[in-house]
């Protein structure tokens, strides 16, 4: 009985090494594509919590480190396939500006307009295979992919006012993918291509989704997303957390009070 264990647990770890074929790894973007492109179309009105806290280095050449800027508590409301921001709390104080007038770095599309993006036939994603890893008890396939620059649309910018530079971007990054369900539950975008004049070395994102109920039925929403930009003479990076998420109707109400 031993040997027959030890053989199985070879066998198994043979297997779970194995590389899928290439028809096995595109069948599941494809899958992922299909689950990518009817995702926002699927998500019910809602609304959540956004708790961002945000670090500023105001000379990276001195290595001096990030330290906080401040913590905003924001409201987003799902409705209609259209995503609404409002700016609640600064610094756990009721806010006296609008989320757009906001300075700094800020960012958006954790609710599927970026995968939705690169899942497009029409950026003509290439996505290659990169191996197995253990997510959540699940087994998840990781592929690393890359969006060129002239099909890409991830919109940049940098500076403000008179002194604001925007510019489409190319990207790329890693993708972790359910292999039973083919739903995305981890991907990184790092931005490539970057002109001269947005005066930026980097700018990455990151995001991470878990199931979370919204009037009684499961859905896989965005639960954290890291973003970070550097250039010669700033460096930024937002933790975004998202929380009570609940299903919107119009007399729905929603408390703020301090958040951790």
């Amino acid at each position: 009985m031993v040997r027959a264990s030890a053989g199985l647990l070879i066998l198994a770890s043979i297997v779970w090494a194995q590389r899928p074929t290439d028809a096995d790894a595109a069948a599941l973007i494809e899958r992922s594509r299909q689950k990518a492109l009817e995702y926002a179309k699927s998500l019910p009105d809602f609304e959540c919590t956004e708790v961002v806290h945000r670090y500023t280095e105001f000379d990276p050449r001195k290595h001096l480190g990030l330290t906080p800027t401040d913590k905003l508590t924001v409201r987003i409301r799902y409705a209609q396939h259209k995503e609404d921001h409002k700016l609640i709390l600064i610094d756990d104080k009721p806010a006296d500006r609008g989320f757009e007038s906001l300075r700094g770095a800020i960012g958006s599309g954790e609710f599927g307009s970026t995968l939705s993006a690169m899942f497009d036939p029409a950026t003509q994603t290439r996505f290659l295979w990169d191996g197995w890893r253990m997510e959540r008890k699940r087994r998840v396939a990781v592929y690393r992919y890359a969006v060129d620059v002239s099909r890409s649309r991830y919109h940049l910018g940098s500076g403000a006012g008179a002194d604001m530079h925007e510019a489409i971007v190319g990207y790329h990054g890693v993708l972790d993918i359910d292999s039973e369900t083919g739903e995305v539950l981890h991907f990184t975008y790092v931005a490539d291509h970057l002109p001269k004049d947005l005066v930026l070395e980097s700018a990455s994102t990151m995001v991470d989704y878990a199931l979370e109920d919204v009037g009684g039925q499961n859905y896989l929403l965005p639960s954290r997303s890291v973003a970070e930009v550097r250039g010669s003479g700033v460096s930024a990076r937002n933790v975004m957390e998202f929380r009570d998420y609940h299903k919107f109707t119009a007399d729905s109400s929603i408390q703020f009070g301090p958040v951790k």
